[in-house]
């Protein structure tokens, strides 16, 4: 009977637990869950004349129809190229500078210039895209913008029709990605780098290590499960790209659709203009599959090289 009730207080107090972890299991509930129902769509021709729950439900069967059309299209090998493409350049670019920025942070010895920095870097990441693109096209006007008027006269160049180039977007979209997202990357790597021990770089500092060495053999060492954990994040979001990047920034230019199309821009056309839900579903259950067996594959990889880094 003690034992009983020891085990009813116990779960008494952890009520307080509960409650704080029902909103965070609510929204996985809602957002992550849920909407798994939905994967039937990509395996049905959806008539919403019926309804919306009777279109989905009472929809026919067309098994892989959708994926066969999503894959002998032009655009299937379009999309998947640039949205694998970017995301690892976005992986390496991003996580090389913000261990870099991270690094330089912790040679601040004030605490002002610190905050301060870290409010900078860290700043893009709150800005709509929206607002992002008109900064862009601010700086990449064909007529006003300030590259074309300023910039490239003054080096003598002749200016550049930005937005009916293909060429330029690769490295225009790498840039804005860059700037609106290493400032992250930066805090999360700075806060894992300040826990370390400062003895540690004392000791190495006395056995005569210079400061890249200490970088080398203790700070790249010590942070690298941080960085092994957010480059399988990254790669477990490898088939998604960032909507607004792709189709705001770029003002959704068809002429530019082999240099900026994604899978979810090109869901959101079909969706939109189309009108075809099976075949944005169909295109979404791919992206979640190939993600999916990305993470797997990395963490494998990682597990088998060093135990100790593999998130599980």
């Amino acid at each position: 009977m003690t034992a009983a009730k020891g085990r009813r207080t116990r779960r008494r107090g952890l009520w307080p637990l509960y409650l704080m972890m029902a909103p965070g299991l609510l929204y996985l509930l809602i957002n992550n869950v849920l909407p798994l129902f939905g994967l039937t769509m990509a395996f049905k021709d959806i008539n919403f004349s019926q309804g919306l729950l009777q279109g989905v439900i009472q929809g026919d069967w067309a098994g892989l129809k959708h994926f066969r059309y999503l894959f002998q299209t032009k655009d299937a090998w379009i999309i998947t190229r640039n949205t694998i493409c970017y995301n690892l350049a976005f992986i390496l670019i991003n996580t090389a500078a913000g261990f870099f920025l991270a690094l330089q942070l912790t040679k601040i010895r004030s605490r002002f210039l610190t905050g301060l920095f870290q409010g900078i870097l860290l700043f893009p990441n709150f800005i709509s895209w929206v607002v992002v693109s008109y900064l862009v096209l601010a700086f990449l006007n064909v007529s006003t913008g300030f590259l074309n008027s300023a910039v490239l006269p003054a080096l003598g160049l002749a200016p550049a029709a930005w937005y009916s180039e293909p060429k330029f977007w690769p490295f225009i979209l790498t840039v804005v990605n860059l700037w609106k997202g290493a400032g992250l990357q930066c805090v999360i790597y700075y806060a894992a780098m300040i826990a370390i021990d400062p003895v540690v770089y004392e000791a190495a500092a006395l056995d005569g290590a210079r400061p890249a060495r200490q970088t080398l053999q203790i700070t790249l060492p010590l942070v690298a499960p941080m960085v092994v954990m957010m480059v399988l994040m990254s790669v477990g979001k490898i088939m998604y790209s960032d909507f607004g990047l792709f189709y705001q920034v770029p003002l959704d230019s068809g002429i530019l659709y082999n240099a900026t199309g994604t899978i979810d821009t090109y869901v959101y056309r079909t969706l939109t203009k189309v009108g075809n839900v099976s075949m944005s579903a169909a295109a979404g259950a791919y992206q979640s599959v190939v993600g999916f067996v990305l993470v797997l594959v990395s963490n494998f990889t990682v597990r088998r090289l060093s135990p100790d880094n593999a998130v599980f």
